[in-house]
């Protein structure tokens, strides 16, 4: 019993102590939670100065996180998302700013810039008003009257734009809406009535230009995108309509206009790369035949009609050497699209296929205008004039009276023809007979040319295998060394043996 009392005794001696002791740590949990705020907002302040706008992010979070009501808090951590450029995440915390000190001019008038730059004049000018009221010092009360001022023009400037619009004086309209998105630079409605001014005007660049702005200034405007779409769409960009008209969905799967739109430029730009592809491979008939079931899908659109008869004009020139339609349709292009440089060059080639060297020389010319630095431009352009200038010489081709495209099959049934037709033995008369040699030397020149592949690529692009200056004496003279003619010379006297081989 005395036992228990005396430890009685001693609990309630130390009692106090412990109590102390708990209220002593309370007070510690108390200084330490301050201590770390202002440790994180010292941190943030040396970081914001030194440009580490990401750590000092950091710690003004955290300053935030351990102190909901610390507003000097909230007006750093603000201070650092307008640094970075997150106006949007800014304005929440110079709102609560204000909320727990009304009298935080600087805080007021930030918001009040913010919503200025966002058009939102009336809630602007609310808080211009306020910070005229608060006894602010002489530089915040002369800013703050400014911008009222600058508010009250904005709002008569976009009154008038919005009577313009409306007016269908579109010009007018996108001229004052200028001035306003100079101040309002993230003013949605304004923008939105500007880009509608210039796809009036048919000024899409700028029209483009306000889109994207817009597609970023609202996280939700499938609208943006799908005008974004059309636009590109309609200036023949099949790739940049498909993008926009995918972001389109990804914000709303279900929308009607964009899974349309999806619909028929997925199909058309399809068929635009499969028929690239054939190109690629030098499938070029069947590339053409793609290409016509893209103006099949989009008959409406220019710029995609302009692009397939571009393609077909190439696929024609390159695939089977068809120049006659080549031409033709080079020249709808054309026609349409009087600078197409790829046009150009393409019925150039076409027109030296069929023989129309002035023409193709002509349109080297213009395509060298458009592209003075196109390597592929000079080598036709040359090529053309060779061409030319043997043509008004010796052409292989017409000696024959085959076509440039002609195979080699043809060229030897034309060759024996022309053979036995001019073979000197079937002529008396000694004029009549010497004649003969010459046409029938020309003849056989020709066939050695024309079937051998290497001097007939050389032929083509304008050189003369058979010419003593193209060839530097290599055949100079008048001896004629064929092997159809063994022992002949046409040139010499007395009588001749032919020893004629037409394999």
């Amino acid at each position: 019993m005395v036992c228990m009392e005396h430890l009685a005794h001693k609990i309630l001696t130390y009692l106090p102590y412990v109590l102390v002791l708990i209220d002593m740590r309370y007070e510690g949990v108390n200084c330490g939670r301050e201590g770390s705020v202002d440790h994180h907002m010292e941190m943030g302040k040396k970081l914001l100065a030194a440009g580490q706008l990401a750590d000092a992010l950091s710690h003004f979070h955290a300053a935030v996180d351990g102190d909901s009501k610390n507003y000097l808090a909230y007006y750093r951590r603000a201070t650092v998302f307008l640094a970075m450029g997150k106006s949007k995440s800014a304005l929440p915390d110079l709102s609560r700013v204000i909320e727990l000190k009304p009298d935080f001019t600087s805080a007021r008038l930030q918001r009040g810039n913010l919503l200025l730059k966002q058009g939102k004049l009336d809630e602007a000018e609310s808080d211009f008003r306020k910070v005229l009221k608060v006894h602010p010092s002489d530089k915040e009360a002369t800013e703050a009257q400014n911008q009222l001022t600058k508010s009250d023009e904005i709002q008569r400037l976009a009154a008038e734009a919005r009577r313009s619009h409306d007016s269908n004086d579109y010009a007018s309209a996108a001229a004052l809406l200028d001035t306003v998105i100079e101040t309002c630079v993230w003013d949605v409605s304004s923008r939105e009535m500007r880009a509608d001014c210039f796809i009036q005007m048919g000024e899409t660049g700028k029209a483009i230009s306000d889109l994207k702005a817009l597609s970023k200034l609202r996280n939700d405007n499938t609208h943006a995108f799908y005008q974004l779409s059309t636009i590109y769409y309609n200036l023949g960009d099949h790739e940049m309509s498909l993008n926009e008209v995918r972001e389109c969905l990804k914000l709303d799967p279900d929308h009607k206009q964009c899974f349309s739109h999806y619909k028929q430029v997925k199909k058309l730009n399809k068929q635009i790369l499969a028929a690239e592809e054939l190109i690629q491979e030098q499938r070029y008939e069947d590339a053409v035949s793609k290409y016509e079931a893209v103006m099949k899908t989009e008959p409406d659109v220019a710029h995609f009609t302009i692009l397939a008869k571009e393609r077909i004009c190439h696929a024609l020139t390159h695939g089977q050497q068809q120049p006659t339609q080549a031409i033709k349709v080079c020249g709808q292009v054309l026609q349409a699209d009087p600078h197409n440089v790829n046009a150009l060059k393409d019925r150039a080639e076409a027109y030296i296929q069929d023989e129309q060297y002035e023409e193709a020389i002509k349109d080297y010319e213009s395509a060298s205008q458009y592209s003075e630095n196109d390597r592929q431009i000079k080598e036709g352009q040359e090529r053309a004039q060779r061409l030319l200038k043997q043509s008004q010489k010796r052409d292989y081709y017409k000696i024959l009276g085959v076509k440039r495209t002609a195979q080699k099959k043809e060229i030897i049934k034309a060759y024996r023809k022309l053979a036995q037709q001019w073979h000197p033995d079937n002529f008396q008369d000694a004029e009549e007979k010497k004649a003969a040699e010459k046409k029938f030397i020309d003849i056989a020149q020709a066939k050695e040319v024309l079937t051998n592949p290497e001097m007939r690529t050389k032929f083509d692009h304008g050189e003369d295998p058979m010419d003593p200056e193209s060839q530097q004496g290599h055949h100079g003279g008048h001896h004629f060394h064929h092997p159809h003619f063994q022992g002949f010379n046409p040139f010499g006297s007395g009588n001749f043996q032919f020893k004629f081989n037409f394999h």
